[in-house]
Protein backbone atom coordinates (compact mmCIF):
# COMPACT_ATOMS: atom_id res chain seq x y z
CA UNK A 1 0.00 0.00 0.00
CA UNK A 2 1.32 3.65 -0.71
CA UNK A 3 1.13 5.61 1.85
CA UNK A 4 0.93 9.51 1.22
CA UNK A 5 1.80 12.62 3.31
CA UNK A 6 2.47 16.25 3.57
CA UNK A 7 0.42 19.16 2.93
CA UNK A 8 -2.98 17.71 3.48
CA UNK A 9 -5.09 19.91 5.28
CA UNK A 10 -8.52 19.02 4.25
CA UNK A 11 -10.87 16.22 3.51
CA UNK A 12 -10.76 17.84 -0.21
CA UNK A 13 -6.65 17.23 -0.35
CA UNK A 14 -7.40 13.73 1.35
CA UNK A 15 -9.39 12.99 -2.01
CA UNK A 16 -7.45 14.33 -4.14
CA UNK A 17 -4.11 11.83 -3.21
CA UNK A 18 -6.44 8.78 -3.08
CA UNK A 19 -7.70 9.83 -6.50
CA UNK A 20 -4.07 10.04 -7.40
CA UNK A 21 -3.83 6.43 -6.57
CA UNK A 22 -2.75 6.34 -3.24
CA UNK A 23 -3.59 3.98 -0.84
CA UNK A 24 -3.80 5.83 2.40
CA UNK A 25 -3.48 9.75 3.24
CA UNK A 26 -1.29 11.22 6.15
CA UNK A 27 -2.20 13.49 8.30
CA UNK A 28 -0.46 15.73 10.92
CA UNK A 29 -0.10 18.95 11.52
CA UNK A 30 -3.83 19.59 9.93
CA UNK A 31 -5.06 17.23 12.35
CA UNK A 32 -3.52 19.28 15.49
CA UNK A 33 -5.27 22.39 14.47
CA UNK A 34 -8.55 20.33 13.31
CA UNK A 35 -8.79 17.32 14.41
CA UNK A 36 -12.50 16.94 12.94
CA UNK A 37 -10.48 16.66 9.37
CA UNK A 38 -9.99 13.20 10.66
CA UNK A 39 -13.81 12.39 11.50
CA UNK A 40 -14.90 13.51 8.67
CA UNK A 41 -12.02 11.97 6.10
CA UNK A 42 -12.50 8.94 7.73
CA UNK A 43 -16.18 8.79 7.58
CA UNK A 44 -15.92 9.68 3.87
CA UNK A 45 -13.34 7.37 2.80
CA UNK A 46 -13.23 4.66 5.28
CA UNK A 47 -10.82 4.33 8.40
CA UNK A 48 -8.08 2.28 6.86
CA UNK A 49 -7.32 4.82 4.69
CA UNK A 50 -6.47 7.67 7.34
CA UNK A 51 -3.19 7.19 8.87
CA UNK A 52 -2.25 10.02 12.00
CA UNK A 53 1.42 10.76 12.13
CA UNK A 54 2.73 11.91 15.65
CA UNK A 55 6.08 13.34 16.20
CA UNK A 56 6.79 12.79 20.08
CA UNK A 57 9.66 13.50 22.12
CA UNK A 58 10.10 13.07 25.91
CA UNK A 59 9.55 15.73 28.61
CA UNK A 60 10.71 16.58 31.81
CA UNK A 61 7.96 17.22 34.16
CA UNK A 62 9.83 18.83 36.48
CA UNK A 63 10.43 21.75 33.89
CA UNK A 64 7.38 22.30 32.28
CA UNK A 65 6.01 25.78 31.80
CA UNK A 66 3.50 25.66 29.05
CA UNK A 67 0.84 23.78 29.87
CA UNK A 68 -1.99 25.08 27.52
CA UNK A 69 -2.00 23.24 23.84
CA UNK A 70 -0.65 25.45 21.08
CA UNK A 71 -2.68 23.75 18.33
CA UNK A 72 -6.70 22.39 18.42
CA UNK A 73 -8.99 23.92 21.04
CA UNK A 74 -9.47 20.55 23.17
CA UNK A 75 -7.93 20.95 26.15
CA UNK A 76 -7.92 17.54 27.77
CA UNK A 77 -5.35 17.28 25.48
CA UNK A 78 -2.72 19.50 27.39
CA UNK A 79 0.40 18.41 29.05
CA UNK A 80 -0.16 17.62 32.37
CA UNK A 81 2.39 16.39 35.32
CA UNK A 82 2.07 12.94 34.38
CA UNK A 83 2.76 13.73 30.79
CA UNK A 84 6.53 12.07 29.20
CA UNK A 85 5.89 12.67 25.46
CA UNK A 86 5.25 15.84 24.11
CA UNK A 87 4.00 16.22 20.65
CA UNK A 88 6.10 18.56 18.69
CA UNK A 89 5.44 19.79 14.33
CA UNK A 90 8.01 21.38 11.63
CA UNK A 91 10.26 17.92 12.13
CA UNK A 92 10.56 18.23 15.83
CA UNK A 93 11.14 22.16 16.18
CA UNK A 94 7.99 23.12 17.28
CA UNK A 95 6.23 22.29 20.65
CA UNK A 96 2.56 22.09 20.84
CA UNK A 97 1.74 21.76 24.24
CA UNK A 98 -0.18 18.52 23.50
CA UNK A 99 0.68 14.98 25.52
CA UNK A 100 1.23 12.33 22.28
CA UNK A 101 -0.16 9.54 24.54
CA UNK A 102 -3.75 11.59 24.68
CA UNK A 103 -3.38 12.61 20.99
CA UNK A 104 -2.84 9.34 19.90
CA UNK A 105 -5.98 8.25 21.86
CA UNK A 106 -7.96 10.42 20.28
CA UNK A 107 -7.06 10.33 17.08
CA UNK A 108 -8.09 6.82 17.11
CA UNK A 109 -11.57 7.65 18.85
CA UNK A 110 -11.99 10.11 15.90
CA UNK A 111 -11.46 7.53 13.26
CA UNK A 112 -7.84 6.96 12.38
CA UNK A 113 -6.90 3.78 11.09
CA UNK A 114 -3.22 3.30 11.80
CA UNK A 115 -0.79 5.75 14.23
CA UNK A 116 2.72 6.30 12.72
CA UNK A 117 4.75 6.71 15.75
CA UNK A 118 7.86 8.92 15.72
CA UNK A 119 9.75 8.96 18.60
CA UNK A 120 12.20 12.51 17.33
CA UNK A 121 14.60 11.77 20.02
CA UNK A 122 15.95 8.54 18.07
CA UNK A 123 14.96 9.63 14.90
CA UNK A 124 18.68 9.16 13.11
CA UNK A 125 20.34 7.90 15.77
CA UNK A 126 20.14 4.51 15.33
CA UNK A 127 19.99 3.59 18.35
CA UNK A 128 16.44 1.36 19.19
CA UNK A 129 13.13 2.73 19.20
CA UNK A 130 11.85 4.37 21.78
CA UNK A 131 10.06 1.04 22.99
CA UNK A 132 8.18 2.82 26.45
CA UNK A 133 7.09 5.50 24.19
CA UNK A 134 5.25 2.82 21.60
CA UNK A 135 4.29 0.66 24.35
CA UNK A 136 2.63 3.42 25.95
CA UNK A 137 0.96 4.12 23.21
CA UNK A 138 -0.02 0.56 21.81
CA UNK A 139 -1.45 -0.52 25.15
CA UNK A 140 -4.03 2.77 24.72
CA UNK A 141 -5.08 2.21 21.53
CA UNK A 142 -6.93 -0.26 19.40
CA UNK A 143 -5.53 0.51 16.00
CA UNK A 144 -2.09 -0.73 14.43
CA UNK A 145 0.73 1.40 15.49
CA UNK A 146 3.79 2.22 13.69
CA UNK A 147 6.82 2.34 14.98
CA UNK A 148 9.24 4.94 13.26
CA UNK A 149 12.45 6.61 14.43
CA UNK A 150 15.69 4.60 15.67
CA UNK A 151 15.92 1.31 13.79
CA UNK A 152 19.81 0.75 13.59
CA UNK A 153 20.37 -3.14 14.28
CA UNK A 154 18.11 -6.25 13.12
CA UNK A 155 16.94 -6.50 16.93
CA UNK A 156 15.72 -3.38 17.29
CA UNK A 157 12.67 -4.67 14.69
CA UNK A 158 12.31 -7.44 16.96
CA UNK A 159 12.12 -4.91 19.78
CA UNK A 160 9.74 -2.74 18.53
CA UNK A 161 7.28 -5.15 18.05
CA UNK A 162 7.62 -7.55 20.99
CA UNK A 163 8.50 -5.22 23.93
CA UNK A 164 7.10 -2.13 21.99
CA UNK A 165 3.84 -4.01 21.13
CA UNK A 166 3.95 -1.99 17.64
CA UNK A 167 2.54 -3.75 14.75
CA UNK A 168 4.75 -2.31 11.88
CA UNK A 169 7.90 -0.90 12.17
CA UNK A 170 9.57 1.81 9.40
CA UNK A 171 12.90 2.54 8.63
CA UNK A 172 14.88 4.54 6.29
CA UNK A 173 18.86 5.27 7.64
CA UNK A 174 19.73 1.56 7.16
CA UNK A 175 18.27 1.28 3.97
CA UNK A 176 19.50 3.84 2.63
CA UNK A 177 23.19 3.51 3.91
CA UNK A 178 22.90 -0.20 2.56
CA UNK A 179 23.51 -1.44 6.47
CA UNK A 180 20.71 -4.30 6.08
CA UNK A 181 18.39 -4.58 3.06
CA UNK A 182 14.04 -5.53 3.87
CA UNK A 183 14.68 -9.54 2.68
CA UNK A 184 17.63 -9.08 5.64
CA UNK A 185 14.79 -7.60 8.45
CA UNK A 186 12.13 -10.15 7.26
CA UNK A 187 14.26 -12.88 7.34
CA UNK A 188 15.87 -12.11 10.80
CA UNK A 189 11.85 -11.25 12.41
CA UNK A 190 10.59 -14.73 10.76
CA UNK A 191 13.35 -16.46 12.42
CA UNK A 192 12.35 -14.78 15.94
CA UNK A 193 8.75 -16.08 15.57
CA UNK A 194 7.65 -12.87 14.52
CA UNK A 195 4.81 -12.80 11.58
CA UNK A 196 5.77 -11.23 8.83
CA UNK A 197 4.49 -11.41 5.34
CA UNK A 198 7.67 -12.58 3.04
CA UNK A 199 9.27 -11.87 -0.09
CA UNK A 200 7.73 -12.58 -2.95
CA UNK A 201 10.57 -13.92 -5.39
CA UNK A 202 8.70 -13.96 -8.42
CA UNK A 203 7.33 -10.70 -8.44
CA UNK A 204 11.30 -9.58 -8.20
Amino acid sequence: PLTVGGGIRTESDVRRILESGADKASLNTAALKDPEVISEAAKRFGSQCIVVAIDAKRIDSSNLTELSPHHSNCDSLALDRHSKWQVFTHGGREPTGIDAVKWSVMSAELGAGEILLTSMDEDGHENGYDIQLLRAVSEKVNIPVIASGGAGTLDHFREAVEEGMADAVLAASIFHFGTYNIREVKDYLNSCGVPIRPINDSAS
